[in-house]
């Protein structure tokens, strides 16, 4: 963990759900976004209040997502005003008409960091499928070569599930063509319109792993799991093999924060621990994929919920973890997902689900995770 970050205090990367409008409609899409804005959604002002406890907290990462952060008039007004005031902004558009060439120049004009989009396929026909429009994979191309072209850097976002597990090498082989600085490989959380049906299993989590592994020593962009906080506990078990075999020592970083946001790492961040998330509507979430309150931003400073409310201070203390999660020796620096094992059993403690690790001792008693915490679904 990168020295005097405490998680305890502030966290690395901050979310805010912008809007849940979107002109998409993707089958794995966590907020079931839809084609209208609320009226509820965060304001104009309220939005740069809360950029405003961004920047105090100095979090080191913070992204507009949505739904499409595009649907929003202000977007350019925002960006602008937090990369003024300090922050460092990242945007995950969708790929829509709404994200010309002009939009991407007036974002870096106005101070954007970094291009965040989500390519699900090595080809029109799965992308788009995954998507649920025609003409999704063109204008996501056509996004990354237009952000290059005036040097934005360009994160690709790719949600692993079974409907296209088994294009992951076509996949890998396209990205290595469109000069970007991450890929950022989300796995499926059940929740929205995402389907249990489509979550792949503990073994094929294993494989994705291993070829994140072996793709990462030979591509010149970094990979960052999400919500697979078990390729740590993978990449450290495979770090150390090949450090007791005497092989090559130019081993891939342990997975964090990438190397290429040029502001270090941070090892162990999860749902709560590191991380949080604001809707739309200004409830803080421990993340975007468990839809658990800790209250809302229109009542208490983000500052207070992050540091005090039971929800986050529970989820940082790795004794509430369950069953083999609560004893296993890869604790501190996985933990498992918290927004999955919620999702498929109701409780935010229990062991990850898709794991199929065995810790060296066994479970006797569940964890020690007793205490309990208000949990409201929204």
């Amino acid at each position: 963990m990168e020295p005097r970050f405490d998680f305890n205090e502030r966290p690395f990367i901050v979310i805010w759900e912008t809007t849940q409008a979107c002109d998409l409609a993707c089958v794995h899409c966590r907020a079931c976004a839809q084609p209208l804005r609320s009226s509820l959604e965060l304001s104009t002002d309220e939005a740069k209040r809360l950029i405003d406890e961004v920047a105090a907290l100095e979090a080191p990462v913070f992204v507009l997502t949505g739904g499409d952060p595009l649907k929003r008039p202000d977007v350019f007004e925002l960006v602008e005003y937090a990369s003024s005031h300090g922050v460092r902004i990242s945007l995950t558009p969708s790929a829509t008409p709404l994200l010309t060439q002009e939009a991407i120049q007036k974002l870096k004009e106005c101070g954007l960091a970094r291009l965040a989009i989500s390519l699900d396929g090595p080809s029109a026909d799965i992308h788009d499928a995954f998507r649920r429009v025609h003409g999704s994979y063109d204008w996501t191309l056509r996004a990354v070569r237009w952000a290059r072209e005036i040097r934005l850097p360009v994160q690709i976002n790719t949600t692993i599930t079974r409907h296209n597990l088994q294009y992951l090498d076509s996949m890998i082989a396209l990205l290595e063509q469109l000069d970007i600085v991450l890929w950022s490989v989300f796995f499926l959380v059940p929740t929205g319109r995402g389907s249990t049906a489509d979550l792949i299993s503990a073994e094929e989590f294993e494989q994705v792993f291993e070829k994140l592994y072996e793709t990462s020593h030979r591509v010149k962009f970094d990979i960052k799991s999400t919500e697979a906080q078990h390729y740590r506990r993978f990449l450290l078990q495979r770090r150390t093999e090949e450090k007791r075999k005497g092989g090559d020592q130019s081993l891939p970083p342990m997975p964090g924060i990438s190397t290429a946001d040029g502001i270090g790492r941070a090892r162990g961040i999860n749902d709560g621990k590191g991380f949080v998330f604001i809707s739309h509507l200004g409830e803080v979430f421990p993340s975007g994929f468990l839809p658990v309150s800790a209250g809302n931003i229109r009542k208490q400073s983000l500052k207070d919920l992050y540091r005090h409310s039971p929800l986050f201070v529970s989820l940082r203390d790795s004794k509430n973890l369950k069953g083999k999660c609560g004893i296993c020796e890869f604790r501190e620096i996985c933990g498992g997902s918290r927004a999955r094992a919620y999702a498929l059993t109701g409780d935010v403690f229990a062991e990850e689900p898709c794991c199929v690790w065995e810790p060296k001792q066994p479970v006797t008693g569940g964890g020690a995770g007793t205490r309990p915490v208000e949990q409201t679904r929204v």
